[in-house]
């Protein structure tokens, strides 16, 4: 399915009409190992081989081909600071919009070679790096258009089948996700219902179109693969290695400091654990006019795995409309969580292998883009280390958003003997704490103490809460 091209219109920052580009269309891409040339059409055995990879590096890194996801028919379904409850038809369709509209980053295969690798595809290394990709995608929506923003084509998908109202099963209903098939992506129009009709706004489908450009697999892309994995260098990563969720938090932070796509949007990442207000403060008032800062918290919430008390605390700041979802996952498999429903996360998986796109084109395809397979994990199953991810337009929001957390990291009805994060006045240079925190006392305590500790290669980047 591809979606219809807007007219070609110059837009604006929030406040302006900056033009937004990266600096001249992409060169098609060189297929396969860099070394390695390729003949112009791609003959049928090719392209049996290219499904049959497709559909095995899917399952191999983590896609399951067929699965049945359960929501309940009670219980609010929270995605990104929105509620839905799906005994309501009109809420069913309202999430469908919402979720099917957020930007879905995955492996990909046969894009141009790494820098100074034959390295033409992410699989089985590169899913924290797309999932730290969603959750920028979702700070540039809102701040380049609004959360209230949404795909045209988002109702033209079949996203979920419900049960009967009069089925005997009332406390739930059936969300199944696209088989992933040999001959495409999970995506599809649904057969039970004609397409709706939609108006495209030519200026904000233009700015999806950008956003989806600066995040491309191609090496000029400022928030693509390619730069991302140069940025890692700084920090002692390399294209195959295995990137933590603090790792890919000050790789956002660098990505936003040297691009000037977005120069009035700035990245905060968190010290020991706190969010220090006069630093952010400053980001905000330094810089282009009305300024907007997305704020990373690396944290980990617990030892060796999730600790149950901090399950309400997690809840609870989904909920919030400056929430940009969280960076984390299971042990070794990383996803994008976006929301939850009773105990259960709601998450976008990057483990699902498709081809390059070339989106120098002017109308290239978006449904690739874009995941109609909806799934949720125990919360319990989390893995500790995770970034959690928040948005703020400018200082008044900042001050809100900082009244917002001290309420819900201070809440009584929370487990926890401790906050997963603290809000402090003052600048970390005040505490002394260093850009990048070492390993903290109770950290090496508890890596003498627990042998198997070490070898969790991400649990040298948190501390213990």
């Amino acid at each position: 399915m591809n979606s219809v091209s807007p007219a070609a219109v110059q837009y604006g920052s929030p406040e302006g009409r900056r033009r937004r580009n990266l600096g001249g269309r992409h060169d098609p891409p060189q297929m396969g190992y860099q070394a390695a040339g390729r003949d112009g059409a791609t003959d049928e055995v090719d392209k049996i081989k290219s499904k049959l990879l497709t559909a095995w590096n899917s399952v191999k890194y983590g896609w399951t081909v067929k699965m049945k996801t359960h929501f309940s028919r009670t219980s609010p379904l929270y995605l990104l600071g929105k509620h839905y409850y799906f005994r309501y038809e009109d809420d069913i369709e309202r999430f469908q919009r919402d979720f099917v509209s957020r930007v879905w980053m995955t492996y990909r295969r046969d894009f141009p070679a790494l820098e100074g690798t034959q390295l033409t595809t992410d699989c089985g290394w590169g899913c924290m790096i797309r999932s730290a990709q969603m959750m920028l995608a979702q700070a540039l929506l809102m701040h380049l258009l609004c959360r209230d923003w949404s795909w045209p084509e988002a109702l033209n998908t079949l996203l979920v089948e419900m049960e009967p109202i009069c089925s005997s099963s009332v406390n739930s209903l059936s969300s199944i996700s696209s088989a992933a098939s040999l001959s495409g992506p999970l995506y599809s129009h649904s057969t039970s219902r004609p397409p709706r009709p939609h108006v495209q706004d030519p200026h904000q489908e233009l700015i999806h179109r950008d956003i989806l450009r600066w995040l491309s697999d191609h090496p000029n892309a400022p928030f693509g693969l390619h730069h991302m994995v140069r940025l890692g260098g700084s920090l002692g990563k390399k294209a195959g290695d295995w990137y933590g969720p603090s790792i890919v938090a000050h790789i956002l932070r660098k990505a936003l400091e040297t691009s000037p796509q977005v120069p009035e949007l700035t990245v905060y990442v968190s010290q020991d654990c706190t969010v220090y207000k006069a630093d952010v403060e400053q980001l905000l008032d330094t810089g282009p006019p009305g300024r907007a800062v997305i704020i990373l918290v690396p944290v980990r919430l617990g030892g060796e795995s999730f600790n149950p008390v901090y399950k309400q605390c997690i809840k609870e700041l989904l909920q919030m409309p400056s929430c940009l979802g969280i960076i984390g996952g299971k042990p070794k498999h990383s996803l994008y969580f976006i929301g939850y429903q009773e105990n259960h996360l709601l998450y976008l998986d990057p483990h699902y292998c498709q081809s390059y796109i070339d989106t120098s084109a002017e109308d290239f395809p978006l449904d690739t883009y874009h995941c109609n397979a909806p799934r949720k994990m125990s919360i319990v199953k989390m893995d500790p280390s995770c970034t959690i991810a928040f948005y703020a337009r400018n200082r008044e929001d900042f001050g809100a958003l900082c009244d917002h957390l001290m309420k819900v990291l201070s809440s009584p009805s929370g487990e926890e003997k401790y906050p997963v994060f603290s809000v402090s006045e003052g600048q970390a240079q005040e505490f002394h704490v260093p850009e990048v925190p070492p390993l903290s006392t109770s950290y090496a305590l508890a890596h003498r103490k627990r042998g198997t500790m070490a070898k969790r290669p991400s649990s040298d980047e948190f501390e213990f809460l």
